[in-house]
Parts: structure tokens; C-alpha cells; sequence
């Protein structure tokens, strides 16, 4: 019988194989596994956003499920290498707070149970293909087979139990612990088409025949008390410094979370992201996307979906800290939100547009804001000198610089496509571009 390479001694397997022998085999798979263990998660957690509603729907909620899935994978992983048993494990801190952070969205906790099933069944399909990969003597290869169904099904079964307790615990603090507007209430007024537009207005004592402004106010890291509270003051000063017609709807979605609408009763407000920049306290670390203006149950919907496709733009993991404010009728936003949405495909289109002016270095960010602002100003050198405080013939130096660059890219584009990469490199920054070789 041939030996099975790359285990101790280039041992020899009798035909009815110890427990030992299957044990030495998955301890090499999972060395094998952990050279891939990045790409393994990040297959696995797309494949599972994209098959499971709820998941895919906020890119912090996303950062956190990819984080858990990582952890797993990694945990999972050592415990093949080194046949470890499940009562001596502890759950990774992103798969308990990911199982919390679900529960305060009123995310079923069934899309929870599904998702770690749909990882069980991908990390047995990979495993079994690594056996196949080293045709393995058929007794040996069973026993391994039957040894990782074990490992891996008891693995699952004790994080989902875990995480489920994290879940239902942390889904009883909520309901009890969160602001006095009901987020379930809210949710089915903007999801459900039958919902009882009479009642909700009883419940919230927020009428909704006037006009609405939605905003989507967030604090990033870590988890502090005093955040919902702050979040909420943050939307009360922002309906009065409006001079807004009544006090603010405000429902927290989560510990870091909340949604909010001022009403402007029959007017309709200018909103200034520049204005509203000033009333946010820097110091407080607030964050906050916000709609366009909208009358009655239709502008009160579609007020928040803008706030929300802004929200997309502003919480992008590795976006510039600088956008503490950004307004779904600021320049390029809509258009930002939705490329937003597929990073994978937008990141290939940028840096396809805009050659070398898509490499993350201080020289490429000068060329674009420079040429970025040409485009605005309708290509005026003088108007974009004036904006940039620059010397006319430095502006023509940049943008005959920053042109020069684009064409190193894969194919020729038009200034239309140039000016919409500009804006995406704009508000995404380092997430859609070229780390410098």
C-alpha cells in the first residue's frame, strides 16, 4: 500500500486504519485549510449573504457577519488540527456579538440557524474535496470521512446553541431596554403595504400628513451605554437648529443604530449637509446620513430609503472618516449608493476608469481632487485654480498629469465615466483602491 504523503514518517495504513491514522489526515487537511482560511470565509460569507434575506442589507451588519464567519472558520479549523474537544472551546467575540447585533435588527433568528448550516455544509464539501485530492486507501478515506462529519456537525451544533442563547438573551434586553417608539411598529409601516397608517400615528403620536426628512444617525465601535441616548439628543437638536415643526421621530435599531424623521408639516426644507455638519459635535463621534424631503406616508418611505442608500455610501468599511455628514442629494451619492452595493464589481470598474489615478498614494489623491474639480466647474482652469487656491499653470500641469494617467488603464473612457470614478474614489476612498506596488 503506497504511503500518504506529508504526515510523520510517511506512515503506512493497515487496511482496517486506526482512529489515529484518520485523525493524522485531518490534522493535514486542516494545514491545508489554513492557508486558504481568508478565501475560505469570504467565499463562505458571500455565499451565504446573498442566499439568506436579512444578511446583506446594512455594510456594518455585513462587516460583523463576515468577522463571526471568520472566526468560525478559524476556530473550526484548529480544533481539525488539533482534535480538539467542543467543551473545551469558547465562542469568538464576533460570533456572540453577531448573534446580538441580529437579534436588536429583528432579524429571524431562523436566518441565524440557516447561515450556520449553510457553513457546515460548505466546510464538508471542501474537506471532501481535499480527501479526494489525496486518494486516500478507501478504508482510510471512510474513516475520515466519518471522523470530520463528527467534528464538523459537533462543532455546529454547540456555536448554534451558543449563539441562539446570545441571540434569545440579548432579543429580551432589547425589546425591554430600547427607546419609547416600538421599531417593529416603524418597520411594518415601511415594509408592509397594508400597514395601518391610523394606528401607527396613535402608537407614536407622529402624524404623517406633513412632510418628512429622514436620518440614519450611528456612532462607529465600540458599544458604550450612552450611545442611544446620544444618538437620540443628536435628532432633537437637529429638528430644532431646522426649526422642524414638531419634536423627532426617533426608534433605535440597534446599540450603535437609530432611524429618525423631522417633520416640516406642509413646507418643504432645504437641507444643507453643510449646515447640518456644524450642528454635530465632532468630539461625539456621531455619524448620520440623510433624504431628501417628502410629503406623507410615500415621502415618509421614500425620505428613508434615501437615508439609507446615503448610509451605504457613509458606512462602507475604510471609507474617509472625514464624511460625518452625507446627504442623499449630495453630488454623486444616489449614484455612489447603488455601486456601492456590488464593492467587488465597482473596485474593478474604478480602477479600470482610472488606470494609475486608482493607486491609494497622496500624489494620486491630489491628481484627482484636481481633475474631480475641473469637471465640476464645467472644465474652467481659472474656476478650479480659484477653488484649489492653486496658480492657473499648476492646475494645467495637474489635470494634463491626472488625463496622462487614466489612459494607463485598460481601455479608453469618456470624461463621463472618468468624472462618476472620481466621485466613487471620492466617497469610497482606500475600499475601491490600488494598494501602491
Amino acid at each position: 500500500m503506497t504511503a500518504f504523503p506529508g504526515l510523520p514518517h510517511e506512515r503506512h495504513f493497515s487496511e482496517v486504519p486506526a482512529m489515529d491514522d484518520a485523525v493524522a489526515v485531518i490534522a493535514d487537511i486542516a494545514r491545508t485549510l489554513k492557508s486558504r482560511e481568508r478565501e475560505i470565509a469570504q467565499a463562505m460569507s458571500a455565499t451565504i449573504a446573498r442566499e439568506i434575506d436579512h444578511l446583506d442589507n446594512d455594510p456594518q451588519l455585513v462587516e460583523m457577519f463576515e468577522a463571526s464567519v471568520h472566526g468560525n472558520v478559524t476556530t473550526l479549523i484548529q480544533v481539525m488540527a488539533n482534535d480538539i474537544p467542543v467543551d473545551h472551546l469558547q465562542p469568538t467575540p464576533a460570533a456572540v456579538e453577531n448573534a446580538s447585533r441580529l437579534a436588536q435588527r429583528e432579524v429571524p433568528s431562523h436566518s441565524l440557524v440557516r447561515a450556520y448550516h449553510m457553513g457546515q455544509n460548505d466546510m464538508l464539501r471542501i474537506c471532501h474535496d481535499e480527501i479526494d485530492r489525496r486518494r486516500l486507501p478507501a478504508p482510510l478515506a471512510l474513516a475520515v470521512v466519518k471522523r470530520l462529519t463528527e467534528i464538523i456537525y459537533t462543532y455546529v451544533e454547540w456555536i448554534t446553541l451558543y449563539v441562539l442563547d446570545a441571540y434569545e438573551a440579548e432579543r429580551s434586553r432589547w425589546v425591554n431596554a430600547r427607546g419609547s417608539v416600538h421599531f417593529s411598529t416603524v418597520h411594518a409601516l415601511l415594509s408592509t403595504d397594508t400597514a395601518e397608517a391610523t394606528a401607527f400615528e396613535a402608537e407614536t403620536g407622529y402624524r404623517l400628513d406633513r412632510t418628512h426628512v429622514a436620518l440614519i444617525l450611528w456612532r462607529p465601535g465600540h458599544e458604550q451605554p450612552s450611545t442611544l441616548n446620544l444618538l437620540d439628543t443628536q435628532a432633537r437638536t437637529l429638528a430644532e437648529g431646522l426649526h422642524a415643526d414638531g419634536p423627532a421621530l426617533v426608534t433605535a435599531i440597534d446599540r450603535h443604530t437609530a432611524w429618525a424623521w423631522l417633520p416640516f408639516g406642509h413646507r418643504h426644507p432645504v437641507i444643507d449637509t453643510t449646515e447640518l455638519h456644524a450642528m454635530v459635535d465632532p468630539a461625539s463621534g456621531v455619524r448620520l446620513t440623510v433624504g431628501l424631503p417628502g410629503y406623507a406616508l410615500g415621502g415618509f418611505r421614500r425620505s428613508h430609503q434615501q437615508a439609507v442608500a446615503a448610509y451605504f455610501v457613509a458606512s462602507v468599511p475604510g471609507i474617509p472618516s472625514s464624511h460625518t455628514v452625507v446627504g442623499f442629494g449630495d453630488p454623486g451619492v444616489a449614484v455612489v449608493s447603488l455601486l456601492a452595493k456590488d464593492l467587488d464589481s465597482t473596485r474593478a470598474w474604478v480602477r479600470e476608469v482610472l488606470g494609475e489615478l486608482a493607486v491609494d498614494t497622496d500624489q494620486a489623491a491630489t491628481l484627482r481632487r484636481t481633475l474631480s474639480t475641473y469637471y465640476t466647474t464645467s472644465e474652467s482652469h481659472v474656476r478650479t485654480a480659484q477653488i484649489l487656491t492653486l496658480h492657473r499653470n499648476t492646475v494645467k500641469y495637474r489635470i494634463t498629469k491626472a488625463i496622462e494617467a487614466t489612459r494607463a488603464g485598460t481601455a479608453p473612457h469618456d470624461k463621463l465615466d472618468i468624472a462618476l470614478a472620481l466621485r466613487v474614489c471620492h466617497f469610497l476612498g482606500a475600499t475601491v483602491l490600488r494598494r501602491p506596488s
